[in-house]
Protein backbone atom coordinates (compact mmCIF):
# COMPACT_ATOMS: atom_id res chain seq x y z
CA UNK A 1 0.00 0.00 0.00
CA UNK A 2 1.61 3.45 -0.70
CA UNK A 3 0.31 6.45 0.82
CA UNK A 4 1.39 9.95 -0.50
CA UNK A 5 1.78 12.87 2.04
CA UNK A 6 1.38 16.56 0.02
CA UNK A 7 2.90 18.82 2.08
CA UNK A 8 5.33 16.57 3.66
CA UNK A 9 7.78 19.06 4.58
CA UNK A 10 5.58 20.20 7.25
CA UNK A 11 6.36 20.26 10.77
CA UNK A 12 3.05 18.60 11.53
CA UNK A 13 4.32 15.68 9.71
CA UNK A 14 6.16 13.57 12.32
CA UNK A 15 2.86 13.80 14.14
CA UNK A 16 1.57 11.75 10.89
CA UNK A 17 4.82 9.19 10.90
CA UNK A 18 4.36 8.24 14.69
CA UNK A 19 0.53 7.35 13.90
CA UNK A 20 1.49 5.04 10.90
CA UNK A 21 4.29 3.88 12.67
CA UNK A 22 2.22 2.98 15.65
CA UNK A 23 -0.75 2.01 14.05
CA UNK A 24 0.77 -0.34 11.32
CA UNK A 25 -1.22 -2.93 11.98
CA UNK A 26 -4.50 -1.28 10.52
CA UNK A 27 -2.82 0.45 7.72
CA UNK A 28 0.33 -1.74 6.25
CA UNK A 29 1.91 1.17 4.27
CA UNK A 30 4.96 -0.40 2.36
CA UNK A 31 5.50 2.93 0.69
CA UNK A 32 5.26 6.41 1.96
CA UNK A 33 6.39 9.48 -0.26
CA UNK A 34 6.30 12.96 1.03
CA UNK A 35 6.30 15.45 -1.44
CA UNK A 36 7.23 19.26 -0.88
CA UNK A 37 8.81 21.85 -3.01
CA UNK A 38 10.76 23.11 -0.05
CA UNK A 39 13.40 20.61 -0.34
CA UNK A 40 15.86 21.49 2.79
CA UNK A 41 12.74 21.34 5.52
CA UNK A 42 11.70 18.24 3.43
CA UNK A 43 14.89 16.46 3.66
CA UNK A 44 15.01 17.29 8.01
CA UNK A 45 11.27 15.87 8.25
CA UNK A 46 12.03 13.35 5.90
CA UNK A 47 14.92 11.75 8.00
CA UNK A 48 13.28 12.13 11.54
CA UNK A 49 10.56 10.56 9.34
CA UNK A 50 12.55 7.37 8.81
CA UNK A 51 14.60 7.30 12.46
CA UNK A 52 10.52 7.06 13.74
CA UNK A 53 10.25 4.49 11.04
CA UNK A 54 13.14 2.53 12.26
CA UNK A 55 12.79 2.74 16.20
CA UNK A 56 9.13 1.41 16.11
CA UNK A 57 10.08 -1.51 13.58
CA UNK A 58 7.65 -0.43 10.60
CA UNK A 59 9.39 -1.81 7.70
CA UNK A 60 7.82 0.14 5.13
CA UNK A 61 10.06 2.35 2.57
CA UNK A 62 10.05 6.29 3.20
CA UNK A 63 10.74 8.76 -0.04
CA UNK A 64 10.70 12.11 -0.62
CA UNK A 65 10.86 14.72 -3.57
CA UNK A 66 9.79 17.80 -4.63
CA UNK A 67 7.97 16.42 -7.63
CA UNK A 68 4.17 16.35 -7.00
CA UNK A 69 3.43 13.92 -10.27
CA UNK A 70 6.48 11.41 -8.88
CA UNK A 71 5.32 11.16 -5.72
CA UNK A 72 1.86 10.62 -5.98
CA UNK A 73 2.34 8.14 -9.38
CA UNK A 74 0.73 4.75 -7.99
CA UNK A 75 -0.18 6.00 -4.59
CA UNK A 76 -3.38 4.49 -3.07
CA UNK A 77 -4.27 7.72 -1.14
CA UNK A 78 -3.18 11.06 -1.03
CA UNK A 79 -3.07 13.25 1.85
CA UNK A 80 -3.31 16.88 1.60
CA UNK A 81 -1.71 19.13 4.42
CA UNK A 82 -0.55 22.52 2.17
CA UNK A 83 -0.08 25.78 3.30
CA UNK A 84 -0.27 28.38 0.51
CA UNK A 85 2.01 31.24 1.14
CA UNK A 86 3.70 29.87 4.17
CA UNK A 87 3.09 31.18 7.75
CA UNK A 88 4.18 34.62 6.21
CA UNK A 89 0.72 34.19 4.53
CA UNK A 90 -0.96 33.05 7.50
CA UNK A 91 0.20 36.45 9.48
CA UNK A 92 -1.35 38.61 7.23
CA UNK A 93 -4.54 36.53 7.36
CA UNK A 94 -4.47 37.54 10.94
CA UNK A 95 -3.51 40.85 10.86
CA UNK A 96 -5.30 43.01 8.73
CA UNK A 97 -9.23 42.13 9.23
CA UNK A 98 -8.32 43.69 12.23
CA UNK A 99 -7.79 47.15 11.10
CA UNK A 100 -11.30 46.82 10.29
CA UNK A 101 -11.93 46.04 13.91
CA UNK A 102 -13.03 41.85 12.44
CA UNK A 103 -11.62 38.88 13.67
CA UNK A 104 -8.30 37.96 12.29
CA UNK A 105 -8.15 34.02 11.86
CA UNK A 106 -6.95 31.80 9.18
CA UNK A 107 -10.00 29.70 8.89
CA UNK A 108 -12.80 32.41 10.00
CA UNK A 109 -13.78 35.29 8.20
CA UNK A 110 -12.12 37.39 6.20
CA UNK A 111 -8.65 35.94 6.72
CA UNK A 112 -10.07 32.24 6.18
CA UNK A 113 -11.26 33.46 2.92
CA UNK A 114 -8.49 35.05 1.36
CA UNK A 115 -6.57 31.55 2.35
CA UNK A 116 -9.62 29.26 0.49
CA UNK A 117 -9.18 32.08 -2.85
CA UNK A 118 -5.02 30.77 -2.07
CA UNK A 119 -5.63 27.52 -1.61
CA UNK A 120 -8.57 26.34 -3.79
CA UNK A 121 -6.64 26.41 -7.53
CA UNK A 122 -3.46 24.84 -5.69
CA UNK A 123 -4.96 21.46 -4.49
CA UNK A 124 -7.41 20.68 -8.18
CA UNK A 125 -4.23 21.51 -9.86
CA UNK A 126 -2.48 18.89 -7.43
CA UNK A 127 -5.50 16.17 -7.67
CA UNK A 128 -5.49 16.59 -11.52
CA UNK A 129 -2.32 15.09 -11.39
CA UNK A 130 -3.74 12.74 -8.65
CA UNK A 131 -6.45 11.75 -11.19
CA UNK A 132 -3.77 11.31 -14.03
CA UNK A 133 -1.54 8.91 -12.73
CA UNK A 134 -4.17 7.27 -10.25
CA UNK A 135 -7.89 7.78 -11.04
CA UNK A 136 -9.06 5.61 -8.27
CA UNK A 137 -7.08 7.02 -5.27
CA UNK A 138 -8.32 8.74 -2.60
CA UNK A 139 -7.69 12.24 -1.43
CA UNK A 140 -7.76 13.08 2.04
CA UNK A 141 -7.68 16.91 2.60
CA UNK A 142 -6.73 17.96 5.99
CA UNK A 143 -5.78 21.79 4.13
CA UNK A 144 -8.17 24.72 5.21
CA UNK A 145 -10.20 25.61 5.03
CA UNK A 146 -11.58 22.36 4.84
CA UNK A 147 -15.22 22.68 3.85
CA UNK A 148 -14.70 24.76 0.91
CA UNK A 149 -11.20 22.86 -0.43
CA UNK A 150 -13.31 19.39 -0.43
CA UNK A 151 -16.27 20.82 -1.82
CA UNK A 152 -13.79 22.13 -4.17
CA UNK A 153 -12.62 18.48 -4.88
CA UNK A 154 -16.28 16.86 -4.77
CA UNK A 155 -17.84 19.28 -7.32
CA UNK A 156 -14.82 18.93 -9.87
CA UNK A 157 -14.84 15.11 -9.30
CA UNK A 158 -12.43 13.47 -7.41
CA UNK A 159 -12.95 10.37 -5.08
CA UNK A 160 -11.79 13.05 -1.66
CA UNK A 161 -13.05 13.19 2.28
CA UNK A 162 -12.43 15.79 4.28
CA UNK A 163 -10.65 15.19 7.67
CA UNK A 164 -10.66 17.74 10.68
CA UNK A 165 -8.89 16.53 14.19
CA UNK A 166 -11.65 18.93 16.09
CA UNK A 167 -14.08 15.61 16.58
CA UNK A 168 -11.36 13.41 17.81
CA UNK A 169 -10.26 15.68 20.13
CA UNK A 170 -12.93 15.80 21.83
CA UNK A 171 -13.24 12.31 21.82
CA UNK A 172 -10.17 11.92 23.73
CA UNK A 173 -10.57 14.57 26.07
CA UNK A 174 -14.34 13.07 26.54
CA UNK A 175 -13.05 9.51 27.13
CA UNK A 176 -10.50 10.79 29.48
CA UNK A 177 -12.85 12.29 31.62
CA UNK A 178 -15.41 9.68 31.47
CA UNK A 179 -12.22 7.29 32.61
CA UNK A 180 -13.35 5.34 29.15
CA UNK A 181 -11.54 4.08 26.38
CA UNK A 182 -11.90 6.88 23.06
CA UNK A 183 -13.45 4.01 21.14
CA UNK A 184 -16.58 3.66 23.14
CA UNK A 185 -17.32 7.18 22.64
CA UNK A 186 -19.39 7.88 20.04
CA UNK A 187 -20.35 11.87 19.51
CA UNK A 188 -23.06 13.82 18.22
CA UNK A 189 -21.43 16.02 16.67
CA UNK A 190 -22.97 18.11 13.83
CA UNK A 191 -22.35 21.27 11.40
CA UNK A 192 -19.89 22.60 9.09
CA UNK A 193 -15.86 22.37 9.15
CA UNK A 194 -14.85 24.51 12.36
CA UNK A 195 -18.27 24.98 12.68
CA UNK A 196 -19.36 22.52 15.39
CA UNK A 197 -21.64 21.49 18.19
CA UNK A 198 -21.12 18.11 20.09
CA UNK A 199 -24.74 17.58 21.02
CA UNK A 200 -24.27 14.23 22.37
CA UNK A 201 -21.54 12.16 24.07
CA UNK A 202 -23.06 8.52 23.91
CA UNK A 203 -21.47 4.99 25.05
CA UNK A 204 -20.92 2.52 22.84
CA UNK A 205 -22.66 3.72 19.69
CA UNK A 206 -25.33 5.89 17.89
CA UNK A 207 -27.96 4.60 20.21
CA UNK A 208 -25.80 4.61 23.86
CA UNK A 209 -26.88 6.20 26.60
CA UNK A 210 -25.66 9.99 26.36
CA UNK A 211 -23.40 11.57 29.41
CA UNK A 212 -23.29 14.92 28.37
CA UNK A 213 -25.56 16.03 31.20
CA UNK A 214 -22.97 14.14 33.46
CA UNK A 215 -19.88 15.83 31.63
CA UNK A 216 -21.40 19.29 31.76
CA UNK A 217 -22.69 18.73 35.15
CA UNK A 218 -19.18 17.40 36.25
CA UNK A 219 -16.75 18.82 34.47
CA UNK A 220 -18.49 21.71 33.24
CA UNK A 221 -15.78 24.09 34.24
CA UNK A 222 -12.72 22.43 33.10
CA UNK A 223 -14.79 22.46 29.52
CA UNK A 224 -15.51 26.02 29.63
CA UNK A 225 -11.99 26.64 30.24
CA UNK A 226 -10.56 24.81 27.50
CA UNK A 227 -13.16 26.47 25.34
CA UNK A 228 -12.68 29.78 26.29
CA UNK A 229 -16.16 30.32 27.06
CA UNK A 230 -18.08 31.13 30.35
CA UNK A 231 -19.38 28.30 32.15
CA UNK A 232 -22.90 29.44 31.88
CA UNK A 233 -22.89 29.35 28.20
CA UNK A 234 -22.71 25.60 28.32
CA UNK A 235 -25.20 25.37 30.90
CA UNK A 236 -27.78 27.38 28.81
CA UNK A 237 -26.72 25.73 25.35
CA UNK A 238 -26.72 21.85 26.67
CA UNK A 239 -24.19 21.55 23.87
CA UNK A 240 -20.28 21.73 23.30
CA UNK A 241 -19.27 24.20 20.77
CA UNK A 242 -16.47 23.77 18.98
CA UNK A 243 -13.44 26.31 20.20
CA UNK A 244 -13.93 28.07 16.43
CA UNK A 245 -17.39 29.13 17.89
CA UNK A 246 -15.67 31.56 20.39
CA UNK A 247 -15.22 33.78 17.10
CA UNK A 248 -18.82 34.27 16.78
CA UNK A 249 -20.54 34.03 20.18
CA UNK A 250 -17.42 36.58 21.69
CA UNK A 251 -16.26 37.94 18.42
CA UNK A 252 -15.81 41.64 19.72
CA UNK A 253 -14.04 40.39 23.03
CA UNK A 254 -11.82 37.60 20.79
CA UNK A 255 -11.06 41.36 18.64
CA UNK A 256 -9.77 43.02 21.36
CA UNK A 257 -7.63 40.21 22.88
CA UNK A 258 -5.56 39.74 19.13
CA UNK A 259 -5.36 43.57 18.83
CA UNK A 260 -3.15 43.33 22.07
CA UNK A 261 -1.15 40.05 21.50
CA UNK A 262 1.25 38.40 19.30
CA UNK A 263 -0.32 36.39 16.70
CA UNK A 264 -1.03 32.76 16.29
CA UNK A 265 1.19 32.66 12.78
CA UNK A 266 3.92 34.21 14.78
CA UNK A 267 4.01 32.24 17.44
CA UNK A 268 4.12 28.92 15.06
CA UNK A 269 6.82 30.52 12.79
CA UNK A 270 9.29 30.39 16.09
CA UNK A 271 8.03 27.53 17.27
CA UNK A 272 8.49 25.57 13.38
CA UNK A 273 11.77 27.02 13.53
CA UNK A 274 12.74 25.09 16.93
CA UNK A 275 11.22 21.78 15.29
CA UNK A 276 13.58 21.91 12.00
CA UNK A 277 16.41 22.35 14.53
CA UNK A 278 15.30 19.41 16.21
CA UNK A 279 14.57 17.70 13.58
CA UNK A 280 18.20 18.12 12.14
CA UNK A 281 19.48 15.94 15.26
CA UNK A 282 20.15 12.63 13.87
CA UNK A 283 19.79 11.29 17.19
CA UNK A 284 16.38 12.18 17.54
CA UNK A 285 14.18 9.27 16.13
CA UNK A 286 10.45 10.16 18.08
CA UNK A 287 8.29 13.12 18.08
CA UNK A 288 9.92 16.00 20.19
CA UNK A 289 7.27 17.01 23.02
CA UNK A 290 7.16 20.45 21.84
CA UNK A 291 5.19 19.28 18.60
CA UNK A 292 1.94 19.16 20.94
CA UNK A 293 2.22 22.95 20.88
CA UNK A 294 2.36 22.79 17.18
CA UNK A 295 -1.47 22.12 16.73
CA UNK A 296 -3.09 19.13 15.05
CA UNK A 297 -3.57 16.68 17.95
CA UNK A 298 -4.67 13.16 17.08
CA UNK A 299 -4.11 14.07 13.77
CA UNK A 300 -2.73 10.91 12.98
CA UNK A 301 -4.56 8.43 14.30
CA UNK A 302 -7.78 10.26 12.63
CA UNK A 303 -6.08 10.29 9.19
CA UNK A 304 -5.09 6.55 9.91
CA UNK A 305 -8.47 5.32 10.50
CA UNK A 306 -9.70 7.22 8.16
CA UNK A 307 -7.10 6.01 5.10
CA UNK A 308 -7.74 2.36 6.66
CA UNK A 309 -11.41 2.23 6.19
CA UNK A 310 -11.06 4.05 2.54
CA UNK A 311 -8.73 1.37 1.36
CA UNK A 312 -9.76 -1.73 3.49
CA UNK A 313 -13.17 -1.47 3.20
CA UNK A 314 -13.65 -1.98 7.51
CA UNK A 315 -17.38 -1.66 6.55
CA UNK A 316 -18.95 -0.48 10.30
CA UNK A 317 -16.09 2.19 10.54
CA UNK A 318 -17.72 5.43 11.87
CA UNK A 319 -15.62 8.34 11.83
CA UNK A 320 -16.06 12.32 11.42
CA UNK A 321 -15.76 13.45 8.54
CA UNK A 322 -16.58 15.85 5.67
CA UNK A 323 -18.79 14.94 2.97
CA UNK A 324 -21.80 16.08 0.88
CA UNK A 325 -24.84 16.54 2.34
CA UNK A 326 -26.97 14.56 0.72
CA UNK A 327 -30.19 15.46 2.37
CA UNK A 328 -28.16 14.93 5.51
CA UNK A 329 -29.32 18.70 6.66
CA UNK A 330 -32.58 18.90 4.82
CA UNK A 331 -32.53 22.71 5.13
CA UNK A 332 -29.28 22.42 3.11
CA UNK A 333 -28.63 21.57 -0.67
CA UNK A 334 -27.36 18.10 -1.09
CA UNK A 335 -24.08 19.24 -2.87
CA UNK A 336 -23.00 21.05 0.40
CA UNK A 337 -20.25 19.75 2.54
CA UNK A 338 -21.21 19.05 6.48
CA UNK A 339 -19.41 17.87 8.99
CA UNK A 340 -20.90 15.13 10.95
CA UNK A 341 -20.34 11.41 12.26
CA UNK A 342 -20.39 8.88 9.09
CA UNK A 343 -19.86 5.55 7.64
CA UNK A 344 -17.08 4.57 6.33
CA UNK A 345 -16.05 2.33 3.44
CA UNK A 346 -14.26 2.00 0.44
CA UNK A 347 -17.23 3.76 -1.56
CA UNK A 348 -16.66 6.81 0.58
CA UNK A 349 -18.67 8.17 3.77
CA UNK A 350 -22.49 8.22 4.38
CA UNK A 351 -23.45 10.54 6.96
CA UNK A 352 -25.41 9.08 9.82
CA UNK A 353 -29.25 10.53 10.28
CA UNK A 354 -29.15 13.61 11.98
CA UNK A 355 -32.33 14.66 14.63
CA UNK A 356 -33.31 17.79 13.59
CA UNK A 357 -31.76 20.59 14.58
CA UNK A 358 -32.76 23.36 16.92
CA UNK A 359 -32.89 27.03 14.43
CA UNK A 360 -30.24 28.20 16.76
CA UNK A 361 -27.72 26.11 15.25
CA UNK A 362 -29.66 25.98 12.13
CA UNK A 363 -29.66 29.10 11.14
CA UNK A 364 -25.97 29.75 11.70
CA UNK A 365 -25.11 26.71 9.69
CA UNK A 366 -27.42 27.58 6.87
CA UNK A 367 -25.91 31.54 6.63
CA UNK A 368 -21.91 29.85 6.33
CA UNK A 369 -23.08 27.95 4.12
CA UNK A 370 -24.07 30.57 1.92
CA UNK A 371 -20.89 32.02 2.63
CA UNK A 372 -18.93 29.03 1.63
CA UNK A 373 -20.86 28.65 -1.41
CA UNK A 374 -20.07 32.08 -2.85
CA UNK A 375 -16.12 31.63 -1.25
CA UNK A 376 -15.82 28.74 -3.46
CA UNK A 377 -17.25 30.88 -6.19
CA UNK A 378 -14.85 33.69 -5.84
CA UNK A 379 -11.91 31.02 -5.37
CA UNK A 380 -12.79 29.20 -8.59
CA UNK A 381 -13.70 31.97 -10.88
CA UNK A 382 -11.84 35.26 -9.32
CA UNK A 383 -12.65 38.85 -9.54
CA UNK A 384 -13.42 41.77 -7.01
CA UNK A 385 -17.22 41.76 -6.48
CA UNK A 386 -17.44 37.86 -6.32
CA UNK A 387 -15.04 38.08 -3.39
CA UNK A 388 -16.85 41.40 -1.99
CA UNK A 389 -20.30 39.30 -2.10
CA UNK A 390 -18.50 36.32 0.05
CA UNK A 391 -17.59 39.15 2.76
CA UNK A 392 -20.49 40.78 2.87
CA UNK A 393 -22.64 37.70 2.90
CA UNK A 394 -20.50 36.08 6.16
CA UNK A 395 -22.16 36.48 9.64
CA UNK A 396 -19.37 38.05 11.28
CA UNK A 397 -19.30 40.87 8.63
CA UNK A 398 -22.39 41.38 6.58
CA UNK A 399 -22.00 45.26 6.20
CA UNK A 400 -21.23 46.94 2.88
CA UNK A 401 -18.47 49.02 4.05
CA UNK A 402 -16.47 46.77 5.90
CA UNK A 403 -16.74 43.94 3.16
CA UNK A 404 -15.52 47.08 0.94
CA UNK A 405 -12.31 47.75 2.65
CA UNK A 406 -11.89 43.82 3.57
CA UNK A 407 -11.79 43.14 0.08
CA UNK A 408 -9.44 46.03 -0.59
CA UNK A 409 -7.18 44.64 2.01
CA UNK A 410 -7.87 40.67 1.02
CA UNK A 411 -6.72 41.67 -2.80
CA UNK A 412 -3.69 43.75 -1.78
CA UNK A 413 -2.28 41.79 1.18
CA UNK A 414 -2.77 38.37 -1.91
CA UNK A 415 -1.66 39.66 -5.03
CA UNK A 416 0.73 37.44 -5.76
CA UNK A 417 -1.44 34.57 -5.51
CA UNK A 418 -4.49 35.40 -7.28
CA UNK A 419 -3.81 35.35 -11.16
CA UNK A 420 -7.14 37.45 -11.97
CA UNK A 421 -5.67 40.38 -9.53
Amino acid sequence: MKLAVVGGGSTYTPELIDGFARLRDTLPLTELVLVDPAEERLELVGGLARRIFARQGHGGRIVTTSDVDAGVDGADAVLLQLRVGGQAAREQDETWPLECGCVGQETTGAGGLAKALRTVPVVLDIAERVRRTNPDAWIIDFTNPVGIVTRALLQAGHRAVGLCNVAIGFQRRFAKLLDVRPEDVHLDHIGLNHLTWERGVRLGGPEGEDLLPKLLAEHGDAIADDLRLPRAVLDRLGVVPSYYLRYFYAHDEVVEELRTRPSRAAEVAEMERQLLELYGDPALDEKPALLARRGGAFYSEAAVDLAASLLGNRGSAVQVVNAYNNGTLPFLADDAVIEVQARITSEGPEPLPVPELDPLYAGLIGCVTAYEDLALEAALRGGRDRVFKALLAHPLIGQYGLADALTDRLVAHNREHLAWA
